[in-house]
C-alpha cells in the first residue's frame, strides 16, 4: 500500500478532539445503523462530542431499564478506538457506573464482550451487565465506531438504538459542556472500575463451541490472519493452548493497516469476505489445509481452501448449516436455522431437507438475539460473513457473531469429514441447485434512499422477473418485522434492496437458481423496475 494511501494517524486524533460536529448537519449526527453509530473524525462524524453525547445517553438508558450492573468496555484496533474508549470511560465514571476493562490494556474482539455479558449474568435477575465495544467493524483505518450491548449480551434491538440515538443528539450541540465526565487519568484510578481477563475466560471455552480434540488429532495445519485486528492477541494463544497446527500468518498492528492490500474499489477495508482485502491469505493457501481471516473486531469471518480459494460467504453458511445439523447430536431437533431476508435462499431449501424451522429475518444481527436466547436458533447467520452457533451440548454460546467458531468449524469439517467446507457446499449445490448470487451497490442520495425504506408492496409494478411471474412483493419479514426495503420472489429467484446505514448507497441483492445470465436478467429487471420508480424521488 503506497504511503499517500494511508491515514495520517496523528491528524486523526487531532480531529477526533477538535473537530465540533455540527448538529444541524444530518449527515454529522448520531445514527445507529444496524450495528452501532460509525463515522470519521475528519468528517465530523465520530468525534469526541459524538461520543461523549452516546455514552451519556447510555447512562440515562441504563438508569431507566434497571441496568445497574458493571458495563463491560473494550476497543479494536482502529486508531479512533483507543481515545473513544477513553472518553467513554470518562463519562461513564461520572455516572458511577463499574466498568470492566480488559485486564491487558489489550485489544478485545466483539464475541468476548458478548461472551463476558452472558458469563456474568448467568442465573442473575439483578446486578445486569451490559456492554459498549468501540469498533467500526471492517471499515477503513479513518472511522471510528459505537456499539452498546444490553444484557442479553447482543447488538441492541432498535427500541433501545432508537432511545439512545435520541437522546444523544439532544445533547450533541452542548455534550462537551454539560454532560459529567471525570479526567481520565482520575477515571483510570477509579474504584468504579475494575479488571476483567477477556482472553482467558473467552478461549477456555472454545472447546464448548468446536471440536478442537479432533483437529488437533487430525494434525490439520490451519492459516490465521487476524488483518491486524483485536483477534491477533488471540490466536497464537488458542493455537498454543490447544496443540493446533499451523500458523498465524503475521500479528502485526498497525492503526494505518499499511500491510493491507486495497479492496476492489482502492479503499483499505479489512473485510475478510473481499477476495481483494484477504489476498495476502489466498496467496498463502497451499501452505494451510484450510485459512481464515477475521475482520478488527473479529465478528466475521473468511474461509480459504486451497482448492478454492476465498469461499463465497454464503457457500460457506451453507456448508456450515449442512455440516453444524448433521454433527451436533445433543442440539434439539427443533432447533432453527435464522437467516437475514438478503441472505442466499440455498439456506431456505437447505432447511426443508434437514426438516428445520427456518427463521428470516430483517438485515442487522440484533434480530437473531431473542432466538439465540430463548434456544429456538441453533445456528444464525448473515451474507456479510457473520453468523454464530451454539455449544455442542446445545446451550447459548454468544449472542454476537464469532469469527473464531465460525473459522475453527472449517477445521472441525475438515477433521471429521476428510473435505474442506469448500467440498461440503458443492455436494448442497449438488443436490438443491447451483447459486448464482451478488450484490450490487448503487449510488443514492438522501431522498432516493428513504424513498426506498418506505416502498409499500402496491408501488412496486412488477408482474414478471428474469422472464418468471413475481410470487411475491415483501416490505416486511414472515414475522413482520420491518425490511426497510422490498423483496421480489419468483420460482427459481429474487432480488432485495435496501439503503445503506451508513453509506449513501442503495443495495441490490440477487440470486439465481438457474443461470449466470438468469442472474443478470433479474439484476437488469430490479434496477429498471426501481429507476423508474425513484426518478421523481
Amino acid at each position: 500500500m503506497a504511503a499517500a494511501d494511508l491515514i495520517d494517524v496523528p491528524e486523526l486524533l487531532d480531529a477526533y478532539a477538535a473537530v465540533r460536529p455540527e448538529p444541524a448537519d444530518p449527515a454529522q449526527r448520531v445514527v445507529f445503523g444496524t450495528s452501532g453509530h460509525r463515522g470519521s473524525a475528519l468528517a465530523g462524524t465520530f468525534n469526541e462530542a459524538h461520543v461523549v453525547a452516546i455514552c451519556g445517553a447510555i447512562c440515562v438508558h441504563r438508569k431507566a431499564a434497571g441496568v445497574d450492573g458493571p458495563l463491560f468496555l473494550a476497543g479494536d484496533t482502529h486508531a479512533l478506538s483507543t481515545p473513544a474508549l477513553r472518553t467513554a470511560l470518562e463519562v461513564f465514571v461520572a455516572a458511577g457506573v463499574t466498568v470492566m476493562l480488559d485486564a491487558r490494556d489489550g485489544y478485545t474482539p466483539t464475541p468476548a464482550v458478548s461472551h463476558a455479558i452472558l458469563r456474568h449474568n448467568q442465573g442473575r435477575a439483578a446486578g445486569l451487565a451490559d456492554g459498549v465495544i468501540l469498533t467500526p467493524s471492517h471499515n477503513p483505518p479513518r472511522d471510528g465506531g459505537l456499539k452498546y450491548n444490553p444484557p442479553h449480551g447482543g447488538p441492541a434491538e432498535p427500541a433501545i438504538t432508537e432511545t439512545i440515538e435520541r437522546l444523544a443528539n439532544a445533547a450533541l450541540p452542548t455534550a462537551l459542556q454539560d454532560v459529567p465526565r471525570v479526567p481520565y487519568a482520575r477515571a483510570a484510578r477509579s474504584g468504579l472500575v475494575a479488571r476483567y481477563d477477556y482472553r482467558t475466560c473467552f478461549i477456555a471455552e472454545l472447546p464448548q463451541v468446536v471440536d478442537l480434540a479432533a483437529i488437533r488429532k487430525a494434525g490439520v495445519r490451519i492459516g490465521i490472519d487476524p488483518l491486524g485486528g483485536a483477534s491477533a492477541e488471540y490466536w497464537p494463544v488458542v493455537m498454543e493452548t490447544y496443540g493446533l497446527q499451523g500458523a498465524v500468518v503475521s500479528e502485526a498492528i498497525d492503526p494505518r493497516f499499511a500491510f493491507m492490500t486495497a479492496d476492489h474499489d482502492g479503499e483499505i477495508r479489512m473485510d475478510c469476505s473481499s477476495p481483494y482485502a484477504m489476498a495476502r491469505l489466498v496467496d498463502l493457501r497451499g501452505r494451510f489445509d484450510v485459512a481464515f481471516g477475521n475482520d478488527p473486531d473479529a465478528d466475521r469471518h473468511g474461509v480459504v481452501t486451497p482448492s478454492s480459494g476465498l469461499i463465497a460467504p454464503n457457500r460457506y453458511l451453507a456448508a456450515a448449516v449442512a455440516y453444524l445439523f448433521g454433527h451436533r447430536p445433543a442440539w434439539p431437533a427443533s432447533l432453527a436455522i435464522g437467516k437475514t431476508m438478503v441472505t442466499s435462499a440455498l439456506l431456505d431449501r437447505l432447511a426443508a431437507r434437514l426438516e428445520r424451522p427456518l427463521v428470516e429475518t430483517p438485515v442487522g444481527f440484533r434480530w437473531f438475539v431473542e432466538g439465540l436466547c430463548d434456544g429456538t436458533l441453533g445456528f444464525a447467520g448473515e451474507e456479510s460473513a457473520g453468523a454464530v452457533f451454539r455449544r455442542l451440548d446445545g446451550t447459548l454460546w454468544t449472542t454476537e457473531k464469532d469469527g473464531f467458531s465460525l473459522g475453527l468449524l472449517a477445521a472441525e469439517i475438515l477433521a471429521r469429514t476428510g473435505q474442506g467446507p469448500d467440498a461440503v457446499y458443492e455436494a448442497v449445490a449438488d443436490a438443491l441447485g447451483p447459486s448464482y448470487y451478488e450484490r450490487i451497490d448503487a449510488p443514492a442520495t438522501p431522498r432516493q434512499k428513504a424513498w426506498l425504506r418506505g416502498l409499500k408492496p402496491q408501488d412496486l409494478q412488477l408482474d414478471q422477473l428474469g422472464g418468471e411471474p413475481v410470487l411475491s412483493v415483501e416490505v416486511a419479514s414472515p414475522r413482520g418485522e420491518p425490511f426497510g426495503g422490498v423483496r421480489v420472489k419468483t420460482r427459481s429467484g429474487w432480488f432485495a434492496a435496501r439503503p445503506s446505514g451508513t453509506e449513501p448507497l442503495n443495495k441490490i441483492y440477487a440470486e439465481s437458481f438457474v443461470s449466470l445470465d438468469h442472474l443478470q436478467a433479474i439484476q437488469a429487471g430490479a434496477q429498471g423496475a426501481l429507476d423508474a420508480l425513484s426518478r421523481g424521488a
